[in-house]
């Protein structure tokens, strides 16, 4: 009688390996050159076995980053719960959420060059909406723990809620993951440039547009006519 159980954890062992081989082979080589047999001779599992597991190599690419980015934000949450408390306000959830990503320049960059092979081949590849929901769930994720950041803001009055909680979310997710990749992948005007003071730059100028800078006496007020005045 065959052991269920044993069965069960092998099969997971082969799958984070072939999701381990895919990684490093997309992050490091770019997505397009690398074949399902070379996954398979670095997972060090049969070509067969590899496709009993993903179908085609777009399967298999869209399961690699849903398990990058699952496993990274995952991560950033454990440490965010680790020093929330009570009295953590809007803005200082605002700020670790932009520190993220200096963190992912400065420890993932693999995970960066890789969302950067990734994003050009699916448009490459054309790949319908149906097909790339479980990494777009990541993004939901996201979404939805900024909302709850948003509604404390709400209360506490430390982000300017006179900006729609989507248009802060998009561009700030934009323009920092943007910025930290174009660092990762080498896309710099000059040699000169310095990636920690630029970015930390970007950080800072994004976290002072949508917080309420202290000494504020009404953070919803202050927002709105700072909102007025940009028209």
């Amino acid at each position: 009688m065959r052991n269920l159980e044993k069965d069960a954890a092998e099969m997971a062992e082969r799958r984070d390996a072939i999701l381990e081989a895919g990684f490093r082979l997309f992050s490091e080589k770019n997505i397009e050159p690398v074949s399902m047999n070379e996954v398979a001779k670095t997972a060090g599992v049969g070509i067969a076995t590899l496709y009993r597991y993903y179908n085609t190599k777009s399967d298999l690419v869209i399961a690699v980053g849903t398990r990058v980015w699952d496993t990274y934000t995952r991560e950033q949450y454990q440490k965010f719960a680790e020093t929330e408390t009570e009295e953590t306000t809007a803005a200082e959830e605002f700020e670790f959420y932009l520190e993220s990503f200096l963190d992912l320049y400065r420890n993932h960059r693999n995970i960066l060059r890789f969302n950067q092979f990734f994003n050009i081949y699916l448009q490459s590849e054309k790949k319908s909406g149906m097909q790339t929901t479980p990494y777009m769930e990541i993004v939901r994720a996201l979404e939805t723990r900024f909302n709850q950041m948003y509604q404390k803001a709400l209360r506490d009055g430390t982000l300017r809620t006179d900006i729609p909680e989507k248009k802060i979310f998009y561009t700030t997710i934009h323009l920092m993951l943007a910025a930290v990749t174009r660092y990762a992948v080498g896309l710099v005007y000059t040699e000169e440039a310095d990636p920690e003071e630029e970015l930390q730059l970007l950080k800072d100028l994004l976290f002072t547009k949508f917080s309420v800078h202290s000494g504020d006496s009404d953070g919803r007020e202050q927002g709105v006519l700072c909102h007025a005045s940009e028209r």
